[in-house]
């Protein structure tokens, strides 16, 4: 941190928080969403979804445990600025490697602290979510609110295929080969990946514009469409792709962005919520069964219960807004959450859907007799 350096936030409505420069020095761009998570910090740093978002944490002290290197959700933080309220100025934990504020230095993420958090998230909440700007080079409210305003929206913006990787790889299963998934990388985090091997799938990872011939000519016995950033509606050429792969009757199974593209596919809509779901205390109703899960979140986007077809079920709903939290096709071995059942940073009640996948391929299995 440098408490010497000043830092600006401005808000695309001109709202103005000015603070200290925290991490990397410079100018920054994106839509400002908050996270309410207590702890992992690093997650969400490495979180693909977060692409294009400067996020603000909800939490006060940030930074207190320092950064590991077991921790990542990707090769690198995908966050375009972060926003905190106070910087601890000590790091302990067993397992920390270096501090945050020199990790984001590192990463080149720009930064701001001491800003009133609290007020921040409260005009989220109000206003919505919005386009902001960080700067420790620029300090003009003028200036910067000319720039943010010709800034691009998240609305209509596709960007998946800035996170997504540039080639094919494979995860090995841990223990015994079970099935074979073919991950749509939209912006997986590892722990998705992790999931996978320990229930004894072997996973080709796969660019996220990969057209479903080849998808198919890797002979999966399931397909898993990831989470990621921006907006569904602007996948277009990828929705038409899943849309082949579902005629083929593979089981398959999205989360976050992969359950609105499902969504899509079958001829629903999208919609942006006001200032969105992140963190990990989201409570979801399963419809089938009346549980209720605490569940993490990391989302912008939802689908519109109205306009799924007949032939899809809604299956969990959130229970703070009553938004389409799950769905499942009634014919079709398809099925999607909108929520993060590998958590990472967030509770464990949700990790259950990978074994209810692995159940999923195991029925196709004895279907045709493998």
């Amino acid at each position: 941190m440098n408490l010497s350096k000043k830092a600006i936030l401005v808000l695309e409505d001109g709202r103005t928080f000015r603070g200290q420069s925290f991490g990397a020095e410079g100018e920054t761009f994106g839509e400002m969403v908050f996270n309410t998570s207590m702890t992992g910090y690093q997650e969400i740093l490495t979180d693909p979804s977060y692409a294009g978002q400067i996020v603000c944490m909800t939490y006060p002290l940030i930074g207190n445990y320092g950064v590991n290197e077991e921790d990542v959700e990707s090769k690198r933080p995908w966050v375009e600025g972060f926003v905190i309220r106070e910087s601890s100025p000590i790091v302990s934990n067993w397992r920390s490697t270096e501090s945050l504020d020199s990790y984001l230095k590192r990463n080149k993420i720009v930064g701001i602290e001491r800003i009133d958090t609290r007020a921040l998230v409260r005009h989220i909440r109000d206003k919505g979510a919005m386009r902001a700007v960080i700067s420790s080079v620029d300090l003009d409210e003028k200036s910067l609110l000319e720039k943010v305003l010709q800034s691009p929206e998240m609305k209509d913006r596709e960007l998946a295929s800035k996170v997504t990787t540039d080639k094919f790889f494979e995860i090995p299963a841990e223990g015994k080969e079970q099935f074979h998934v073919v991950c749509y990388d939209f912006g997986v985090k590892t722990n998705s990946l992790r999931n996978f091997a320990k229930e004894g799938c072997r996973i080709t990872v796969v660019p996220s514009e990969t057209p479903a011939e080849k998808i198919l000519e890797l002979k999966p016995d399931g397909i898993f469409l990831s989470n990621g950033p921006g907006d569904p509606a602007a996948m277009q050429s990828v929705i038409e792709e899943i849309k082949k792969l579902t005629e083929q009757n593979v089981p398959m199974f999205g989360i976050c962005l992969g359950h609105q593209i499902l969504g899509q596919t079958f001829g629903g809509e999208t919609y942006k919520l006001k200032f969105g779901h992140r963190g990990g205390n989201q409570p979801i109703k399963d419809l089938v069964t009346g549980t209720v899960e605490i569940t993490s979140h990391n989302h912008g986007f939802a689908i519109d219960a109205e306009s799924l077809p007949e032939n899809v079920e809604i299956t969990h709903i959130n229970l703070n807004d009553e938004t389409v939290a799950g769905i499942k096709h009634k014919t079709l071995p398809v099925f999607s959450v909108q929520y993060h059942p590998e958590a990472a940073p967030g509770p464990h009640d949700a990790e259950h859907h990978f074994k209810r996948f692995v159940q999923l391929m195991k029925e196709k299995k004895m279907a045709v007799g493998n």
